[in-house]
């Protein structure tokens, strides 16, 4: 995706080597990651949200909701310049110094404009794309009753028009000297 000059500063990665430049991953990323964090602001003040997503590739954009009412949809309200993020943390990579310690990780970064959705039908079809993301064995009409107009009216759904977007990952050799999952560590020193 091409990026205008004014995004192009947005999604910069200062460790080169751990810039991730293939869209197709960021892409798979965005579709597998469980959870993401919302930042909005509001005058000066940054707020972030943690919600479930999804996205969606041939819209190039990211859905969610809150409810009807609240600080999310205040600062949407107030200002359309919202920056989204998923992670994974992989293992801790352990070193001789405590600077040397560092993390695997993914993290895809994205740039964009938050919108309500006002339109009912689209709004009731991002909230399907959420359901068919997180229940995919489970149909409506069969499994549960779809989204109706009254839980419409109590939820705020958004679109995240997607400018710009970075993807980010470190990973270390499998057979790395003492590298560990987090808690891993810490669940073998209390069970002794």
């Amino acid at each position: 995706m091409e990026q205008p000059p004014e995004q192009q500063e947005l999604h910069h990665i200062r460790r080169r080597d751990r810039a991730v430049n293939d869209e197709s991953w960021i892409r798979n990323f965005l579709h597998r990651a469980p959870v993401g964090v919302l930042a909005t602001v509001e005058g000066e003040q940054p707020f972030l949200n943690s919600n479930l997503f999804v996205y969606d590739e041939a819209a190039h954009a990211i859905y969610l909701h809150t409810a009807a009412s609240g600080r999310t949809r205040r600062n949407i309200e107030g200002s359309e310049r919202v920056c989204f993020t998923v992670y994974e943390m992989g293992r801790l990579l352990p070193a001789k110094t405590a600077l040397g310690f560092s993390v695997e990780y993914a993290s895809v970064v994205v740039f964009g404009q938050g919108a309500i959705i006002q339109d009912r039908e689209r709004a009731r079809a991002a909230l399907h794309l959420l359901l068919k993301k997180y229940a995919p064995h489970l149909e409506p009409g069969r499994d549960y009753r779809a989204v109706n107009d009254e839980e419409l009216q109590r939820t705020s759904v958004y679109e995240i028009r997607i400018t710009a977007w970075s993807g980010k990952k470190k990973e270390a050799a499998s057979d790395f000297a003492g590298a560990y999952y987090y808690g891993d560590e810490q669940q073998a020193r209390w069970q002794s």
